[in-house]
């Protein structure tokens, strides 16, 4: 009579039941090996809100260079381009005085990512929804901060996810969920230009 091995299927029962061991590993989608050299799309900015694309711009060229393995060259000089969608800006007051004047902001700042393999001029992959956020008080209170004060911290938060989802591939960053998006506040409107330049009011005190 033949011995029947359970060493196999002890070692299945084992690994089932160390959920660690046996969980669930998707491939990282790294960058094709035929890219050497990437490009930066000139950002999109889908807001209201004026010059965002210019900061994060810049931002994010100096996180590649400071990444090293992909320092950005023109596009014609590339094999694969960056796109870079500017999707949601978002400021909510979160916390009020007595007086009911706004003393903190949450300010959110939602991004789209694509990569373009330059020769079939198809998206390789898309990751919707990256994001930067931050709780900070309003100026009046000590250690409070602008909004462009809060904006520059957002843009390093961002642009160091970007370089990461690029060059470590997928799921190294994750985009927030839409559910968590729905709901919000709108994108603040932008101050509005005058048609023509104000001259200044000069006011004689005598």
């Amino acid at each position: 009579m033949k011995k029947i091995k359970l060493v196999p299927l002890a070692a299945v029962v084992l690994a089932a039941a160390c959920g660690t061991d046996v969980a669930y590993k998707p491939t990282a989608q790294i960058l094709p090996a035929h890219v050497k050299r990437l490009a930066l799309r000139p950002i999109t900015n889908k807001t209201q809100q004026f010059g965002l694309e210019d900061k994060l711009s810049l931002r994010v060229r100096d996180e590649f260079l400071r990444d090293g393995r992909y320092p950005p060259v023109p596009e014609p000089e590339a094999q694969g381009i960056v796109w870079i969608t500017i999707s949601r800006y978002i400021l909510t007051p979160v916390q009020y005085d007595s007086t009911q004047a706004a003393t903190a902001f949450k300010l959110r700042i939602l991004v789209d990512l694509q990569f373009i393999d330059k020769s079939t001029n198809q998206i390789l992959w898309e990751e919707k929804n990256l994001e930067g956020a931050l709780s900070f008080p309003a100026l009046t209170l000590r250690g409070g901060l602008t909004e462009e004060q809060a904006r520059e911290q957002i843009w390093e938060v961002l642009s160091h996810s970007i370089v990461k989802r690029v060059v470590d591939g997928f799921g190294s960053v994750t985009g927030t969920s839409e559910r968590r998006i729905t709901g919000a506040a709108p994108s603040t409107a932008p101050p509005a230009k005058p048609e023509t330049p104000l001259k200044p009011v000069i006011v004689n005190p005598y």
